[in-house]
């Protein structure tokens, strides 16, 4: 099923498709590639608005597809076969999600859409966002048994960058209850996190979780340490940090009341932890998202990885494919 999904500021149409299959509903539009609605067992879970001028207007990236670079770059450049690639800054002196002009801000082109299947793509010329090549890049959402998987693919004729997310926001209460946000339990199996400087940017260390507030080896509500007296906490503002992920599973969440659980798996080398800690946002059906009021758990290559070699790299070679999946299952 689709319909409109309301007008853009330059008059362009976005649609809202729908994938199903039965116990899960989801909703993306076009436009970003956002997710819009993901409802289980009748509750939505994800964050969003009732039309695209909600997304135009908000600079949360709700649900969005970011790329061709996800997260935080210092200086907004990185050096690719020995030049230097500048990317415009949008924080500070830095880049985030790729700039001003995100892929998350685009509307993209349907390319198959079944009913539990939808693939979107996006061309993005040489020099785009300041990235070199002309990529092609897809996304499909499918709904799979007992989750969503999100399925990502891209290909350059030069070599460039790809680190691509899903920045959907969840709140397992019920994306109408956002003071319950903080109440969600999480476990992230990763052992060490990276601590980040005041600009949000990651020191380059990599700091065991073991006696501080970003141990989530088992359960805990996310909200029971975010306020604790702890230098990362404090210069974030709250959790918005990259876990080093020890496997598939990258992090489950849960509802301590019906027990509703989601698992995030990833091939990916980490996931952002962000606790929405500076969400402002009119969501869907006239609910209002204040702060923290849901969580993105986005799989990624770590922040800033382009300029330190040491971490895993997202670069790809010119006509190599880079293909990579995340996983939502409920249980």
């Amino acid at each position: 099923m689709e319909k409109t999904f309301g007008y853009l500021a330059d008059g362009g149409e976005a649609r809202l498709y729908t994938i199903e299959n039965g116990r899960l509903l989801a909703q993306i539009t076009d436009y970003g590639a956002s997710l819009v609605t993901l409802r289980v067992d009748g509750t939505d879970v994800c964050l969003g608005c009732d039309d695209v001028s909600g997304y135009e207007r908000n600079g949360a990236y709700l649900g969005a597809v970011v790329g061709r670079n996800a997260n935080r770059m210092s200086g907004a450049s990185f050096m690719l076969n020995g030049e230097k690639v500048q990317l415009p800054a949008n924080e500070g002196k830095n880049n985030l999600h790729s700039g001003p002009d995100s892929w998350g801000w685009r509307l993209w082109q349907v390319k198959a859409h079944t009913e539990n299947s939808l693939t979107l793509g996006i061309f993005s010329p040489d020099g785009d966002q300041g990235f070199p090549g002309n990529a092609e890049f897809s996304v499909t959402y499918t709904i799979e048994n007992d989750g969503l998987t999100i399925r990502y693919r891209g290909v350059s004729d030069k070599d460039t960058v790809f680190n691509v997310t899903n920045h959907a926001y969840f709140n397992l209460f019920g994306q109408d209850k956002p003071e319950r946000a903080m109440d969600q339990e999480l476990m992230v199996p990763a052992e060490f996190f990276c601590p980040d400087d005041a600009a949000n940017i990651p020191t380059g260390e990599v700091r065991a979780v073991e006696g501080t507030p970003f141990d989530f080896r088992s359960f805990k509500a996310i909200g029971r340490d975010i306020g604790m007296d702890y230098e990362p906490l404090i210069l974030q503002g709250g959790y918005d940090h990259n876990f080093v992920n020890k496997g598939e599973v990258c992090a489950v969440m849960r509802n301590p009341e019906n027990g509703l659980t989601m698992t995030v798996t990833t091939d990916l080398p980490g996931v952002q932890v962000y606790a929405g800690n500076f969400l402002e946002n009119q969501g869907k059906g006239g609910v209002y998202y204040g702060k923290r009021a849901g969580v993105a758990l986005e799989t990624q290559h770590f922040p800033d990885s382009v300029n330190h070699p040491e971490w895993v790299q997202p670069f790809v070679k010119a006509g190599q494919v880079w293909e990579s999946t995340t996983r939502y299952a409920f249980a």
